[in-house]
């Protein structure tokens, strides 16, 4: 072969005459193969048709022998080639040949392919946009989320671009994936089952327009799980009539009143929120009045800080009714200190409907068990314009929290989270960023990389 690059001699070389399959070749295609017969009978089994499934089999399978056939790297040849080629006019590379070219084309789509399946069903890497989990994952956290705990979930978009989550690089809006292909919800075996306390990276419920694999991905901590009921009362969580465990790094708001003696300026105030790292606050009705996060045990320092006169819980009143609290309706004044009693779903059980559940389940029925024509008329209720007087779920659901209790838009706000939408366990932290360091020894918090998440 010339150590030159021409595309007729790569083209026949790659192409007319794709490179031989070893025995370790042909094992890893018959493993391939049968995954995704596997995979195809799991899709039929849950509903897709059978057109669907097929065509779902002979797109894996085709990956494979594309693969090894030398076709993938032929394709994306000439890309890589003109950019050697750019390289090597600055003399960043040498010139391209027909080797190095198909060579790099080679681990570029293996290592593609390889992660693409890591990522679909094994394990995945997040990160944490917002302090909705604050102390206990902090904004510029990179954690791992393992697929397998709770079963991987069946790609539904199976045909996407790969390591784009809904919208392609380096655009705003346009989508990474085709939604004709739409596939129905199915697990795997799981190793664990939800429990109370897990931190659970889902699905944005309550997202409409994309498909469910497609929303937003949310991280929350699982306060109930199906079957239990939840009550928060005065900013403390109950499940079954019981008092929850209240994390260390559980933060509520406070409002901390400053002594106003003239001590207090720009650059003290800035010291005191750096060394409880306080990263997100409002100023109150005085000059010297916060409210804050925090966690019991940094309220405590707080209290014993020179200059800090009283630190008081802010927690809404029980009377104080928010309408834009699940479930949105006059029946249930609720707010995010006072919320509930709620029935959390599982899977088989029967609703009787009346007044009182229908503002409660009337979302999950209708969307997240597919529902479509379930409604309520003249006190009556309807599905598929048959009157029902109970529904059986088929779904569990779940009830989710963000540890940063008065700044997290959760279930308080919108309700269930189906077992559909869940996507994994978070796992634990790889790396940690803090966009506030002065520089890049202060900017990565180095006490943070792999701690696992509890």
């Amino acid at each position: 072969m010339s150590d030159t690059f021409h595309l007729k001699d790569f083209f026949h070389a790659y192409f007319v005459s794709p490179k031989a399959y070893s025995k370790k070749h042909q094992l890893i295609v018959l493993f391939w193969t049968l995954a995704n017969l596997m995979i195809a009978t799991m899709y039929f089994s849950a509903g897709a048709s059978f057109g669907l499934a097929l065509l779902n089999f002979i797109y894996g399978t085709a990956l494979i022998f594309l693969y090894f056939s030398g076709i993938l790297a032929m394709i994306l040849a000439p890309f890589i080639y003109l950019l050697v080629l750019i390289a090597s006019f600055v003399k960043l590379a040498k010139k391209p040949s027909n080797k190095m070219v198909y060579e790099w084309a080679d681990a570029l789509w293996f290592a593609t392919l390889a992660a693409t399946v890591i990522r679909s069903y094994f394990i995945e890497a997040y990160t944490i946009p917002t302090s909705s989990m604050e102390k206990s994952l902090l904004v510029g956290d990179f954690l791992f989320v393992s697929k397998v705990s709770y079963g991987t979930r069946l790609p539904m978009t199976p045909l996407a671009f790969p390591f784009a989550h809904n919208t392609l690089p380096l655009t705003d809006s346009t989508k990474s994936y085709l939604e004709w292909m739409q596939m129905p919800f199915k697990r795997l075996p799981s190793l664990t089952q939800i429990k109370n306390n897990d931190v659970v990276v889902f699905n944005y419920p309550y997202e409409n327009g994309r498909p469910t694999d497609k929303k937003e991905n949310y991280i929350k901590r699982c306060l109930a799980i199906a079957g239990d009921s939840i009550q928060v009362i005065g900013g403390q969580v109950y499940i079954n009539g019981v008092a929850a465990e209240n994390q260390p790094n559980m933060q509520t708001r406070y409002m901390v009143k400053l002594e106003n003696n003239g001590s207090w300026n720009d650059k003290s105030f800035q010291e005191l929120m750096k060394k409880y790292d306080l990263t997100e606050g409002e100023q109150l009705h005085g000059n010297l009045d916060f409210a804050f996060p925090l966690t019991y045990q940094g309220k405590q320092e707080l209290e014993m800080e020179p200059g800090v006169i009283a630190i008081d819980s802010l927690t809404d009143a029980k009377e104080m009714a928010l309408n834009y609290i699940f479930p949105q309706h006059p029946s249930y004044p609720w707010n995010t200190d006072f919320f509930g009693p709620l029935y959390v779903p599982k899977a088989g059980d029967i609703m009787p409907l009346d007044s009182m559940t229908y503002p409660l389940y009337q979302h999950a029925i209708r969307v997240y068990e597919n529902n479509p024509d379930f409604e309520s008329k003249d006190g009556k209720y309807y599905i598929n314009g048959k009157a029902i007087q109970s529904y059986q779920f088929k779904y569990n659901y779940y009830f989710m929290m963000g540890d940063n209790r008065h700044n997290s838009a959760d279930s308080r706000f919108w309700g269930f989270v189906p077992e559909t939408h869940v996507v994994g366990k978070a796992f634990f932290v790889w790396m940690s960023w803090d966009k506030n360091g002065s520089n890049i020894f202060e900017k990565i918090r180095w006490n943070r990389i792999f701690n696992l998440i509890h």
